[in-house]
């Protein structure tokens, strides 16, 4: 069964552009994952220091063996200095 979710951050306002390129690099290293689907990178018009992610992955076995890469994890262990709160995950379904 697929996975959908949808992932906000919210970066120091110090931190915008270190965090944008960092988030673009997970982009790129996500995309080449045999179970991902889709992985793009959203920023708010409104707020800049929000970004957000839409994910699709083929099954929760592809998403536990993406959320175990080393760069997924080091950027979890870099991640507190550069945003103001803790991400916030949602897994959703698709409404149809």
């Amino acid at each position: 069964m697929k996975i959908h979710l949808t992932v906000l951050l919210k970066s120091k306002a110090e931190n915008i552009e270190e965090l944008k390129s960092k988030l673009k690099e997970l982009v790129i290293q996500s995309n080449k994952e045999v179970a991902c689907l889709q992985y793009d990178l959203h920023q708010s018009k409104k707020d800049p220091s929000v970004f957000i992610f839409h994910e699709i992955w083929e099954d929760q076995a592809g998403l536990d063996i993406h959320n175990n890469q080393s760069y997924i994890r080091d950027f979890f262990a870099i991640s507190k200095t550069l945003l103001q709160d803790t991400p916030i995950v949602h897994s959703t379904s698709r409404v149809e």
